[in-house]
């Protein structure tokens, strides 16, 4: 099989190419990136060492995509990946990537008539209606109760029959705009094509930011002892996600990208779901734990634009169709994340150090 990943030497891209090459030596893993995002650069040279195959070229600029060798499926896991894009920025760059970069990539994919799975994000779902669903607070936490009045949401969390009607973020809405030119393309091409919607993906190689990759964030702060704040909702600290490892991530996409017929047209929630949920109150406690260093907080009562209060994935669709569910935990995630920085910190301290 030869596979092609759009965004390959990011967090999700570069971890599923290494996992693939490593589990099936005999399959061509070709990466393609623009090395936008910093750090991405350190992965090439594993790619180099495992015999994965990465071109330098951007999704948005065809050019860039018209001269790549055959391949039988795509893996899109490029994106402007946050939610603030074009709310504390230009729109520009989140619709060209997000949207204009997605179509480019299915056109590639139909001319090479091959699979297409794409990550999409639970940032789909409308900001006010998950604000409105009925909640409960807790000493460490928020979470929801199982006394809604919305379809698709429980404490479990979020289901893939939430309503979709409502205003999202540009992020969410490029990426739900996504969804459907794959839908288009899978209905009127015959493509083979399945949509993940991930909630918090965590794990070893992420960059992380204020904005997107906070639990790396919150590990490396730990380390280089920074500035850390709680914002929003009386600044407790008490909002919640859940965290996919990158691992359990793989194990989902291994068993897609080998059952793409039996799957073809799908949508799947995937995510941490309740049990492998933390809030930042909590993953603070995880972090001085495995660190011993404990950090002062910023406090702001106020809640930032386009935050949410708890997300939470119900993954009992993709459970039912795959026999796939999370194996590791918060606990997990911030020690693999911790002794991946430990073992690279020369490297790792001028990117996720904010000194």
């Amino acid at each position: 099989m030869k596979i092609l990943i759009t965004g390959g030497a990011g967090f999700v891209g570069s971890n599923l190419a290494l996992k693939l090459k490593s589990k099936y030596p005999e399959y061509t893993i070709m990466c393609l990136d623009n090395l936008k995002r910093r750090g991405s650069e350190l992965n090439l040279a594993a790619f180099s060492q495992q015999g994965i195959k990465f071109i330098h070229g951007d999704i948005r600029n065809n050019e860039d995509l018209e001269s790549l060798e055959r391949f039988d499926l795509l893996l899109d896991t490029a994106a402007e990946p946050s939610v603030l894009a074009g709310i504390d920025s230009s729109i520009s760059s989140v619709i060209n990537t997000n949207l204009v970069g997605t179509v480019n990539c299915l056109e590639l994919a139909r001319k090479h008539n091959a699979g297409f799975i794409f990550l999409s994000t639970s940032r789909v779902y409308p900001i006010e209606m998950l604000e409105r669903c009925d909640w409960e607070e807790q000493p460490t936490r928020y979470a929801w109760t199982d006394n809604q009045m919305i379809e698709g949401i429980s404490s479990n969390g979020v289901s893939e029959a939430f309503p979709l009607k409502g205003a999202r973020s540009f992020y969410g809405t490029t990426k739900l705009s996504s969804e459907l030119f794959i839908e288009e393309y899978q209905s009127q091409t015959g493509m083979n094509t399945i949509i993940n919607r991930c909630g918090v993906i965590a794990g070893p190689r992420q960059m992380g930011k204020v904005d997107q990759g906070f639990l790396t964030l919150w590990v490396a702060r730990h380390l280089w002892p920074g500035r850390l704040g709680y914002f929003g909702y009386g600044g407790e600290g008490k909002q919640v996600r859940d965290v996919l490892h990158i691992d359990d991530l793989f194990r989902l996409i291994d068993l897609q990208v080998h059952q793409m017929n039996k799957f073809n047209g799908e949508v799947f929630n995937v995510g941490g779901g309740r049990d492998f949920s933390v809030s930042l109150h909590e993953l603070t406690q995880l972090c001085q734990k495995i660190s011993g260093n404990e950090l002062s907080f910023e406090r702001v009562v106020e809640n930032r634009e386009a935050d949410l209060r708890i997300y939470i994935t119900d993954n009992s669709y993709v459970k039912s169709r795959l026999g796939w569910e999370p194996s590791l935990s918060p606990t997990v995630i911030v020690k693999d994340v911790w002794d991946w920085i430990k073992e690279n910190e020369k490297l790792l301290k001028p990117i996720l150090s904010n000194k």
